[in-house]
Parts: structure tokens; sequence; C-alpha cells
């Protein structure tokens, strides 16, 4: 009996003890660590807006992001208050570097260029990608995007060669011929008019979807454009989800949009291992790989050189290739024709150009592409005031000093992207407006600090895919120069808005009128 009751005595203190450490982690992490944190920036003259207790800032931030995305916009390019509401209010209150928290997780935003080239250059090494959220992790896969460490530098030397401006010119003729068939349609649609009117962000991502598919799968182009189409339902799938409040646990409920979900991730991934197995054998039986060098054959030759790649890692790699680069190039289309429908004088000197450099009906031809340098202009300002990744995140790995500043370790650094694209003291005066003329001695000469310009990131891990979304847009906006002028239809309304990238929350679209006859 006594034996018993010790052994009962035990188990308590025992189940006490933990429940009593279980307690204090909770406590630390969402009270004592925060007020720590907090005092230790405040120490250092760094401010925000005070913690709450569990929540963070998450009532604000919803307050003022669903505020600002409430109505259209008029039609300016000043898009930061709408775009980052958060960061435009609490800046004028605290400066241009405060802490924000997001639930227990502080964020310290740097807006300063010479701190984000220190972040992402001079000491790199003392900073890490965070993880991303558990739906987007979802549809980039675990690719270049998440990897890190010597994987990720593993990766990215073997797909490289896909991304080398030699190798993408030699996807010019076929994505010429994808484009051409694209406004062939649209001649058609406005056959029995004058113009015709055309919502081009969804054209745009059919078109980008073909381009990238050939560029990831080569060969097995056909096979590759049904798996993304599988990952752009996905990607619907979760819009529908951001729409929505968050709940903690809920993409693991059997709800209809879980379930679609998981039946979509099944099918991709055996579409995938389908199609990397096919072309193994292929591969295998001496077939001669001729053509650009695409991604999945590249991986395929590493597969087979080296055990260090396995089949996974390529099917990762497929997801993150169509969600980085479908996304980013049809973005960027998007924005820059709405640009040049608001903007008729610049689109009539691209026009020009186009046609003094390639003529009224010739395809454009590799050497054309480089040099279309009005076009040129005009993208780095499309990139420059809307952005597709408005913001960026770093986290410390160890305590570090930045601008004398002192970091503590697993602090999260917030790289507000549009800020800095956006900011008055290092772009002058004209920074709200389009002036693609700024750009005529070089990106480096555009603005005040050489690092004022970042779209497609900064350091080892910029974009990889920058030379893919800069070719195919210049190329797509030559021929539709050739073909059509435009302008902005009566229906579109002004809403840049966030949802993963920059997008136009009402569509584009776009009035077209035919300029000549179909090329032959």
């Amino acid at each position: 009996m006594e034996q018993e009751l010790f052994f009962y005595w035990f188990k308590l203190c025992v189940f006490s003890i933990i429940a009593f450490l279980f307690v204090l982690k909770v406590f630390v992490l969402i009270w004592w660590r925060p007020r720590k944190i907090e005092e230790h920036f405040s120490l250092q003259g760094i401010r925000g807006p005070p913690y709450r207790l569990f929540v963070g800032n998450a009532k604000e931030l919803v307050s003022l992001m669903l505020k600002a995305s409430s109505q259209p916009m008029e039609f300016s390019h000043n898009i930061l208050p709408r775009v980052l509401p958060f960061y435009h209010h609490w800046k004028k209150i605290y400066g241009a570097t405060f802490l924000v928290w997001f639930g227990p997780t502080v964020r310290l935003t740097v807006a300063d260029p010479d701190l984000i080239r220190e972040i992402f250059t001079y000491k790199s090494e003392f900073y890490e990608k965070n993880e991303a959220n558990a739906l987007i992790k979802q549809l980039e896969g675990d690719g270049l995007l998440s990897l890190k460490g010597e994987k990720w530098a593993h990766h990215r030397k073997i797909i490289t060669p896909t991304f080398h401006m030699e190798n993408l010119k030699l996807l010019i003729p076929m994505a010429s011929g994808s484009v051409n068939e694209m406004l062939d349609k649209w001649f058609d649609m406005s056959k029995n008019s004058s113009e015709v009117e055309i919502e081009v962000s969804e054209w745009f991502r059919l078109l980008t979807e073909d381009i990238v598919a050939r560029t990831a799968f080569g060969s097995s182009y056909e096979d590759g454009k049904a798996i993304f189409r599988l990952q752009a339902q996905q990607m619907a799938l979760a819009s529908e989800a951001f729409h929505k409040v968050f709940i903690p646990g809920y993409r693991f409920l059997p709800s209809r949009r879980n379930i679609m979900s998981w039946k979509l991730e099944k099918e991709i991934n055996k579409s995938l291992m389908r199609v990397i197995d096919q072309r193994t054998k292929n591969w295998g039986n001496g077939i001669v790989e001729s053509g650009p060098k695409d991604l999945l054959g590249l991986m395929i030759q590493e597969l087979n050189l080296n055990s260090r790649i396995t089949v996974n890692d390529i099917a990762e790699e497929c997801k993150t290739f169509f969600f980085a680069g479908e996304q980013t190039t049809s973005n960027l289309l998007t924005w820059t024709t709405v640009l040049l429908a608001m903007h008729p004088e610049w689109q009539a000197l691209a026009r020009d150009e186009v046609l003094k450099v390639v003529g009224s009906r010739d395809v454009p031809t590799k050497d054309d592409v480089v040099k279309l340098k009005t076009l040129g202009m005009i993208l780095n300002e499309s990139l420059r005031l809307y952005p597709p990744i408005v913001a960026t995140i770093r986290r410390a790995k160890t305590d570090v000093e930045l601008g004398g500043c002192k970091i503590p370790r697993g602090t999260e650094l917030l790289i507000p992207i549009l800020a800095v694209h956006h900011d008055q003291a290092i772009w002058g005066n004209d920074v709200n407006e389009f002036n693609p003329g700024r750009f005529s001695q070089g990106v480096a000469r555009a603005a005040k600090h050489p690092v004022a310009y970042i779209p497609f990131g900064l350091g080892v891990r910029q974009c990889i895919g920058q030379n893919l979304a800069i070719l195919q847009t210049k190329l797509t906006l030559s021929i539709m120069l050739q073909r059509f002028s435009f302008c902005l239809s009566p229906h579109y309304q002004h809403a840049p808005t966030v949802l993963m990238l920059l997008y136009p929350q009402y569509g584009a679209p776009i009035v077209f009128r035919p300029l000549s006859c179909p090329q032959d």
C-alpha cells in the first residue's frame, strides 16, 4: 500500500514539474522574452508599437490592412500607404527603424540601404532566411527558395546554367511563337470592332506558364505543363485560404479546401515522379539531350553522376521553379502593361524603339532583345514602383551588430523593399512618378545609393530567375507593341495589393487596338 502511495505521489510530482516547466516556458515565450527584447532595443533608441500578450500587434496590423484595401485608390504610384500600411503608419511615429510584433515574434524594420547591403553582402553569413508560412511552403516546395547552407549552394550550382543569358536566348523562337499565338487570339477577338478589352493578368499567367514549363522540363514540356496546371489550382486554393481568418491548426482539418489541396498535392507529386522516372530512363537509354539546358535535364544529369541529389530534390525544385518563375514574370508583365497603358508617351517611345530595332513584322532575335534599351529602362521603373516581392525577411543566426545596434540571436529583420523603392530621400522629388529616364545611365546611377534598387534581392541569394523574367517580358512587350496600341479600360480600378506577391486586386482590364494585320 505504501509503495503504491509512493508511486502515486511520485507520478504526481513528476507531472506537476512537467506542467510547471511547460507553463514557465510559455510564460517566458509570450511575456518575459518580449519585454526583455523591448527593453533591449529601447535602451538603443529603437521603439515600436507596444507588445500585447499573445497577439503582438496583430490587431493593429489587420485593422490597417483592411482599411487600406477596402477601396481602390486614385491613379497614383504612391502605393506604399495601401500596400504596406503598417510600415507607412508606424514609420511616421517611430522612424524608419522600429519594432513590430507578429504574435510573440519580433521583427526589426531595416530600410537603410547601407544596412541592407551589410545584411545581404558584407555580413550575410550572420543571417538566414526564416521559415515560410506553411501554405507558402506547400506552394514553393523545398527548393532554392527555402534551402540553406551547403545543400542550397550545391543546388544553385547545378541549376545556374539554365539561367545563363546565352542559354535562355535559345528559347526565343519558341517563346515568340507562344506570344504570337496569344496575340492572334486577341486580334481575332477584335475583328468585329476597332478595339477589344482584355483582362491581361490571366492571359499573361497562361503565357508564362507555357514558357516556364519549357524552361523547366525541356523535352518533357507537355507533361510539365500538365503538372503546372495542377500547381495553379493549388495556388488558387491557397489564395482562398489567405483571404480567410487564420486559425492555428486549421490546415490539418478535413475541410473541403484542405481535402482538395491534399488530393492535388498527391497528384502533383505522383506526376512529377513519373516524369522524372521517364526522363531518367530515356537518358540511360542513350537519348541525346539537345537544345537549351532545362532545369529537369540538368538535375537528372547530376542525379546520374552524384548521389547527393535525390529524385525528391528534383521534384521539389520543379515546384519551386513554377512558384517563383511563373508568378514573378506574369506579375512583371501585368504591371508593365498597366504602366504603359497609363503613360502613352512612354508607350510611344517604346514602340518607336521596337520598330527601329526589330521592324514592324519581324520576330525579335536574341541580338534585338539586348538592343531594346528604352524597354529595359521601362522594366526597371516598373520593378521599382511595383516590385513583385514588397518585403523580405532575414533572421539573425547569432548575436550581431548592425549599424551600431546590437541585434540578439533569433531577431527577424524585415526589409521593406517597396519602402526603399519609394524613398524620396534616395530617389528624389519625383519618387512616385513613372520616369524610366532615371535609369538611362544604368541601375547603379539611378538613385543616390547603389543598393536602393533591389526587386530581385541582393547578394548570393539574389533571384536566380531574373534573366528569364526580363527576357520573356521584353520579348512579349516588343511583339505586343508591334501589333497593338493600348490604354486602360474604363473598368480598371487601381488597387495594388499583396497576396504572396504584389498584384492588382480587381484585375487589369486593358483596351487594345490593332495596328496592323496579324503576322504571317
